[in-house]
């Protein structure tokens, strides 16, 4: 994944600039949530898959050894910024592509 400058804390921010790519807030709180979560999925798929190299197959939940590389990657992973963060910077760079589902007329 690419480095990104994303604020590590939460930032104040006008809800008129939020909504203003979409014209409603909720479709931009939609539209961030669901950024937010892809973000979320994919970190975790690739934190679990560096972790895999780790796993022991006689290990049990008695029998847990500690790895300096594993605590090395988890530290990592909870030192980047926040999915939401990252999705709200994104939004407002106008890197997120996004549609309205087309309704049809049903009557």
């Amino acid at each position: 994944m690419e480095k990104k400058i994303v604020p590590q804390n939460t930032v104040t921010r006008d809800i008129k600039d939020l909504a203003a790519p979409t014209g409603n807030i909720y479709e931009s709180v939609v539209v961030l949530y669901k950024r937010a979560n892809q973000i979320s999925l994919a970190e975790k798929k690739e934190l679990t898959k560096k972790l895999e190299d780790f796993k022991n197959e006689r290990d049990t939940m008695d029998e847990v050894f500690e790895n300096k590389e594993q605590i090395e990657i988890s530290k990592y992973y909870e030192r980047q910024p926040k999915p939401d963060l990252v999705a709200i910077a994104e939004f407002e760079n106008g890197e997120i592509v996004y549609r309205k589902a087309k309704t049809d007329d049903v009557q």
